[in-house]
């Protein structure tokens, strides 16, 4: 969880990532938002690459910042 919030701030900032976990519903989540998703005991990973998906985060970021994608190619 620690790692998604990072990711999160990281990649929107702090304030509208907050406003981006609360508020924006996804169908992709099941109708929910990221953070009713993450309350339902969806797995963080799923929620952040659901939200980078809705948001067009460029793929090269899906997986941090700076970050390669794991070596099993998981997206």
């Amino acid at each position: 969880m620690r790692e998604f919030w990072q990711a999160v701030a990281t990649e929107f900032g702090e304030a509208y990532g907050r406003v981006l976990t609360s508020d924006l519903v996804l169908s992709e989540l099941g109708g929910r938002t990221p953070r009713e998703a993450l309350e339902a005991g969806v797995d963080p990973g799923e929620v952040w690459l659901a939200l980078c998906r809705a948001r067009d985060v460029p793929v090269e970021r899906w997986h941090g910042v700076g970050m390669r994608p794991p070596a099993d190619g998981a997206r």
